[in-house]
């Protein structure tokens, strides 16, 4: 029997189906617009007592203007050089994307064949948290001076940065798979590589996104680490130029612009799974409501 739910003041569509189940209208642009605005408002109040903290730090003379540059003095800096900052800051962005793209096609490839090999897995899982705990900055040197000071040292120290994180992840989600689930699929005569591509990759999808968004700021990280090493150029060869001539607004501005270029990229990972994901639970705003 079809029954029909009161909807009266709330917003739902009423229609009959097969069981009795109706299906709330989806959001409009507005609804998403103030669901937006809900989930966003902490995190810009909290940036925005950040910011006013920093600024009555350096207002009040607490600390010496050559330890810490008020939140001014920063802008200022940007402004007073827009074009060093913005084309120091696309190397060091070409460098991070690089890195993520090339760690994340890696990673999931490695992923994939340690979920199919438990020899391989056990060989190879050692080795990559032997790689994970070796501080970056230690080894950095040797990429300079195997590769010189151009491009590569700093693409491959984002690489090891970001790799991690995406095999971790990736090889957790496709053994969260549920068994029955495979057995199914192998009663039913799917092969194994259409039990890949229907059952355990999207699967997998959830938790690959999770891992992404860390391997993003660890990209960011792993890019100014290399400039730090070895560079002529990028946002980590600005803040090491102003930390040795003592230039602290020149400092916090290329800080300030590699945090940014972290959160924006954290935000484009972040969008990108709510595209690819609109199915999973975490991305539901509105649930499919049973009637009785």
């Amino acid at each position: 029997m079809v029954t029909r739910t009161p909807t009266e003041g709330l917003g739902q569509s009423v229609g009959d189906s097969p069981g009795g189940v109706t299906e709330r209208a989806r959001p409009g642009a507005g609804d998403r617009f103030v669901r937006f605005l809900e989930r966003s408002w902490r995190p810009f109040v909290l940036l925005a007592l950040l910011f006013a903290g920093w600024w009555a730090i350096t207002a009040a003379e607490l600390v010496e203007p050559y330890e810490v540059a008020s939140p001014g003095v920063t802008l200022e800096t940007i402004l007073a050089k827009p074009d060093y900052f913005l084309d120091h800051a696309w190397t060091t962005t070409y460098e991070t994307l690089l890195g993520f793209v090339i760690a994340t096609v890696i990673g999931v490839f490695a992923a994939v064949i340690m979920v199919y090999s438990s020899t391989i897995e056990k060989s190879l899982y050692p080795l990559l948290l032997f790689a994970q705990v070796i501080p970056k900055i230690a080894v950095a040197p040797l990429f300079v001076v195997w590769l010189g000071f151009g491009l590569g040292p700093k693409v491959i120290v984002a690489v090891l940065m970001a790799f991690f994180p995406v095999v971790i992840s990736m090889v957790t989600g496709l053994k969260s798979i549920d068994p029955e689930m495979l057995e199914l699929s192998a009663t039913m005569g799917a092969k194994p590589w259409q039990t890949f591509w229907k059952i355990r990759f999207p699967a997998s999808l959830p938790h690959l996104f999770s891992g992404l968004k860390v391997a993003a700021t660890m990209a960011v990280t792993g890019a100014v680490v290399g400039e730090f090493v070895g560079s002529e150029e990028g946002l980590g060869f600005i803040i090491q130029q102003a930390n040795g001539n003592f230039d602290t607004p020149t400092l916090f501005a290329g800080l300030v612009i590699i945090s940014l270029m972290g959160v924006l990229l954290f935000l484009i990972v972040e969008w990108l799974e709510a595209l690819v994901l609109p199915w999973h639970a975490s991305r539901r705003s509105d649930n499919v409501t049973t009637t009785l």
